[in-house]
């Protein structure tokens, strides 16, 4: 009886032992619990950023906190129209690496459309050539803070594209601007998918 009961004793220490532990290990992070886009878009140290350009109910599906009920949307506001990916462009033109598997969101005034762009630098698939790329961007930006840089790596080369032309004619002006500033001698105009705004 005795050997029984400093068996039960030894079980019971053992389960209060494995008790304080999970807590240890485990309460912590459930008390720092965030969302998943608030922990992807987290700033850690020696990594890149995520930064999210989405509609705030697809933020609110991906988090689980969605105002669609069974299917059926329970906000007022229509849902944003979702396309197939037409081009290894930057979205929102912003810095970013292109995959090839961007969406394009079409809400209200911006859509994509057949257009022009111009290619202000085409490097190879190494840090020097990236860095490049940014410098041209930057470079571009300082002789004109209003057009769209487009700083991307298109397989197998980084490149750099500047503005969103509906014409040949128009992206032929900007190309005359940007060589005459002396910096762009080997600028030229491609034809890609731009952002068309309304």
């Amino acid at each position: 009886m005795k050997k029984q009961t400093s068996h039960n004793t030894r079980s019971a220490r053992l389960m209060h032992l494995l008790f304080i532990l999970y807590c240890l290990l485990f309460v912590p992070t459930c008390l720092d619990a965030q969302t998943f886009t608030q922990s992807l878009t987290r700033v850690k140290a020696g990594e890149g950023q995520v930064r999210l350009h989405q509609d705030e109910e697809i933020t609110a599906l991906v988090n689980g906190t969605s105002s669609y009920v069974a299917g059926r949307n329970t906000a007022s506001r229509r849902p944003t129209r979702l396309f197939r990916p037409v081009s290894t462009d930057s979205i929102l033109g912003t810095d970013t690496v292109s995959t090839g598997f961007d969406t394009p969101i079409v809400s209200g005034h911006r859509s994509r459309m057949n257009g022009f762009r111009i290619q202000v630098y085409a490097g190879g698939d190494n840090r020097k050539s990236k860095a490049e790329a940014y410098r041209t961007a930057a470079s571009v930006r300082n002789y004109f803070a209003g057009l769209s840089v487009y700083t991307n790596f298109i397989s197998p080369r980084w490149v750099c594209r500047v503005g969103d032309f509906r014409t040949r004619g128009e992206a032929e002006e900007m190309l005359s601007q940007l060589r005459q500033t002396g910096s762009f001698h080997e600028a030229f105009i491609v034809k890609t998918q731009i952002i068309a705004t309304y």
